[in-house]
């Protein structure tokens, strides 16, 4: 992506600075994680099992672990790497809880994690064909996400979206057992699923909305969870959560900043959201 300075008489290429080093990726994304991905983070160099995780985070909406890896070989398997750390989660959920709260001075359970929504992000200055490929599955819980540093202190950072055409995961990992495991575990959510057994009012009130929140912007994702589909512009702009006879849509605003002259927004911040 070429980025330009727009000036009166002609547009000024803004070069690109390479990292230099693996770690100044990573303590860019520790640093201000909460900014890129908000979401918490919890530990660096966190070692389990041999195994040496780059960046431990926790997603506090989704109430799920992320880990995030660091690549600079071009050639190293995304997924297969991937399915390793999701295996390691899975089989130690206590070494993770236990390190949470010894680095966040919290008392989190067991049963308040949801580990079915556990994720891994691989983050690259670039990513080769076959790995985007690779992770190209649409129930896969393994992200990429590329950054890039350029002159004048400018960082560019997006996630690699999955085309809207991809296929299941399932299929290849019925093969194998280790595999097998980890995807009958961990799952992506649909629209559909939550759309499905509800009142057809109410699937056509959501579509309205969906189609309203979409055309703000031409880069806003929609992630469905388990229990709201959030709709993300790097941050979560809103969530929807589809009731039987009723919408309810959380705008991640904090009270008093939400132009709201009907009066219909309720302050929910220290109800769970």
């Amino acid at each position: 992506m070429a980025l330009y300075k727009s000036g009166k008489q002609l547009l000024v290429p803004i070069k690109e600075k390479p990292f230099k080093l693996e770690k100044e990726i990573q303590e860019l994304f520790e640093k201000h994680i909460s900014t890129i991905m908000d979401i918490e983070f919890v530990k660096s160099e966190f070692t389990i099992k041999n195994k040496r995780i780059d960046t431990l985070c926790f997603d506090p909406r989704s109430k799920a672990f992320i880990i995030i890896e660091y690549k600079r070989d071009r050639n190293a398997s995304v997924v297969d790497q991937g399915f390793t750390y999701l295996s390691l989660m899975l089989q130690y959920k206590s070494d993770f809880i236990l390190e949470y709260n010894e680095n966040m001075q919290k008392h989190l359970r067991r049963d308040d994690v949801d580990w079915s929504q556990s994720q891994v992000v691989f983050v690259s200055t670039s990513f080769t064909d076959n790995q985007r490929e690779a992770a190209n599955f649409k129930d896969l819980a393994i992200e990429l996400w590329e950054v890039k540093r350029y002159e004048n202190d400018i960082v560019s950072i997006r996630p690699i979206r999955k085309s809207k055409s991809a296929e299941s995961i399932k299929p290849v990992t019925e093969r194998n057992k280790e595999l097998k495991q980890v995807t009958d575990e961990i799952r992506i959510y649909t629209e559909e699923e939550h759309l499905h057994g509800k009142p057809v009012q109410m699937a056509q009130l959501y579509t309205r909305f969906r189609a309203a929140i979409l055309n703000l912007s031409d880069d806003i994702e929609v992630d469905p969870k388990k229990f709201y589909i959030a709709f993300k512009k790097d941050k979560n702009i809103c969530d929807i959560g589809i009731k039987m006879k009723s919408i309810n849509i959380y705008i991640n605003l904090r009270m008093g900043c939400l132009d709201d002259p009907k009066n219909l927004a309720k302050d929910v911040a220290r109800k769970g959201h």
